[in-house]
């Protein structure tokens, strides 16, 4: 009997002391966790502090950006590193972890995994940058953060026709509406993304004004040109140097930047329009300049802008019955 109850506290004791062992194994992985996301934490604000101090002298927007996604990299990179050296340090039990994990993260987190990936696609590529000018997912307007799983931009209008518009804006040029749009970076994967200003920050812009088959089309279609000539001369400079640049990177064909005038036959006018260059931001201003300049130009030459026309060839025949004549006829009937 005492063989036996001295064997059953052996086990007992056995027991309370694999316990305690387990727990105090747990309490300092917990501790060391904690130590170990403080000076993570410190060394990262270190690390930020060391990057202001550094750049505040020559400050760029893009070059902010850039050093804190590496930041950011770095230190996600160093925290999954830790958390699994002080909570795995068995290889057995690391790589049954890592297996389960994986599977159930793969199945419950898709869209982030695949959101993650297009991150790592968009650096990878140079898809975009931070203040480049695209439309991504139906929304057009410049990028102002790009996150692991987000891209934000500040939304511009854009027209009831433009492309894949997931949500209708009453502004319908291309300036800020004010809203901010988070977009998930697995759209790269879906949908095509149009980078205004990347590789070559200019964009061919038209006006169109229909005037009559009488007017003076020669002197019309001059006014046109040196309008647009007038305001788009220095962008033309400017715009020649990015495309000898685009000229060594892709296979172009060559392209004239000076302003060009077409014509388009109608029923009711003839349309001209005016093709000229320009950069991609303050379009609307540009053109308003060049619109008026053109409608003076029309005024002092007596050119009138043409309007539809309808010609009446003649009316059906009607006839005409005083319904109160016919009234008194019955009555007396």
């Amino acid at each position: 009997m005492l063989s036996i109850a001295a064997k059953t506290g052996g086990n007992s004791l056995e027991q309370i002391f694999n316990l305690i062992s387990f727990n105090t194994e747990i309490g300092l992985k917990v501790l060391f966790t904690i130590a170990f996301l403080i000076v993570l934490w410190l060394l990262r604000r270190v690390a930020n502090a060391l990057i202001r101090e550094s750049l505040r002298d020559r400050y760029n927007g893009r070059i902010w950006f850039w050093a804190g996604q590496g930041l950011n990299l770095v230190t996600a990179v160093l925290l999954i590193l830790g958390l699994l050296e002080i909570w795995f340090d068995n290889p057995n039990r690391l790589a049954t972890a890592i297996g389960l994990v994986t599977a159930g993260i793969a199945f419950a987190l898709q869209k982030v995994i695949t959101a993650i990936a297009g991150y790592f696609v968009i650096l990878r590529s140079n898809i975009f940058s931070v203040g480049d000018r695209i439309t991504m997912g139906g929304v057009r307007g410049d990028v102002i953060a790009l996150g692991f799983i987000h891209t934000k931009i500040m939304e511009m209008g854009q027209p009831v026709s433009f492309p894949d518009s997931a949500s209708p804006s009453w502004v319908r040029s291309r300036q800020f509406t004010g809203r901010i749009v988070s977009i998930t970076n697995d759209k790269i994967f879906d949908q095509p993304v149009y980078n205004y200003t990347q590789d070559f920050p200019y964009l061919w812009e038209e006006i169109s004004i229909p005037i009559s088959y009488t007017a003076d089309r020669d002197r019309a279609e001059q006014i046109l040109l040196e309008c647009a000539a007038r305001h788009t001369e220095n962008i033309n400079q400017m715009s020649q140097e990015s495309l000898r640049v685009m000229h060594d990177r892709y296979f172009l064909h060559s392209h004239d930047l000076t302003p060009k005038v077409y014509y388009r036959i109608t029923n009711n006018w003839l349309e001209l329009t005016v093709r000229f260059i320009v950069r991609e931001h303050g379009i609307r201003d540009l053109k308003d300049a060049v619109s008026r300049d053109i409608l003076q130009a029309f005024d002092a030459a007596g050119i009138r802008i043409a309007t539809t026309t309808y010609n009446v060839v003649g009316f059906p025949p009607l006839q005409i019955e005083n319904s109160l004549s016919n009234t008194k006829e019955n009555s007396q009937h």
